[in-house]
């Protein structure tokens, strides 16, 4: 296929989604899935893996991301055209009521993970001379409120560490790039998303005026993954509703 009917096409090309099992890289693994790709679902939930690999015809792989050698046993055993991770934790406090032991959770999995992530599938690409590396940031990357200090700080961190690898892996044909959601309905937002008060609050903060559903987070993924893209590295992709551009609800009188 040739020409601009193809820009999205993925053929040909292997996809590694970790955090596949649900939410935002279900939904990323279906939509490459669906564009072409030959998808692994990796997940530390299996049977969570397996159900998603079912519903868009690729494998699934046990992985748990806080474990470095069996990162690099995945990046090894398979190579990756396209590689997006969703991984994440958050503990909702204020600084002041934090626990060490929190602190380093939070850490460990959002920005020590990420980096052995990047590194262990970066290492093949950049070899290979090619390829996609799509991380989820956050829009805590750059706006932040209460509660949210050391998850905004990892995933502020996150995109450094993203625009970092865009810049060294760059001159070796592999784009490096960021997704940053808004508010979406998974399992890491469960928590708020059950509080009425808190789920009309987030819904009216955005220009859209509600939450996002996983699946809207696919376009852009493909989009990154794909030639469409081939010029775009370092780059942070909002997909927020309009969030980080409002400033507050308040529609004044005429």
């Amino acid at each position: 296929m040739t020409g601009y009917e193809g820009l999205f096409r993925l053929d040909g090309r292997r996809a590694v989604v970790i955090g596949a099992g649900s939410g935002i890289g279900r939904e990323s693994a279906l939509a490459l899935s669906a564009h072409g790709a030959s998808v692994v679902c990796a997940d530390r939930d299996l049977p969570a893996a397996e159900g998603t690999a079912e519903r868009c015809g690729g494998t699934a792989r046990l992985l748990d991301v806080l474990d470095p050698g069996a990162v690099r046993a995945c990046a090894e055993e398979a190579p990756a055209d396209v590689l997006v991770f969703t991984a994440a934790t958050n503990v909702r406090k204020r600084l002041l009521d934090y626990s060490g032991e929190e602190f380093a959770r939070v850490v460990e999995l959002n920005l020590r993970a990420s980096f052995d992530v990047v590194r262990a599938f970066g290492a093949g690409m950049v070899e290979r001379g090619h390829g996609s590396i799509i991380g989820f940031a956050s829009i805590r990357a750059s706006v932040t409120e209460p509660g949210q200090g050391v998850y905004s700080a990892t995933k502020a961190g996150l995109v450094q560490l993203l625009r970092t690898a865009a810049a060294e892996f760059g001159p070796h044909g592999v784009r490096v790039n960021a997704v940053a959601p808004g508010v979406v309905e998974t399992p890491l937002t469960r928590q708020i998303k059950d509080n009425p008060a808190w789920y009309d609050a987030y819904a009216a903060k955005s220009a859209l005026g509600r939450w996002a559903q996983p699946q809207e987070m696919a376009g852009a993924v493909v989009y990154l993954a794909s030639d469409a893209a081939s010029f775009v590295t370092g780059s942070v992709l909002y997909v927020d509703g309009g969030w980080t551009a409002v400033d507050g609800r308040f529609d004044p009188p005429n």
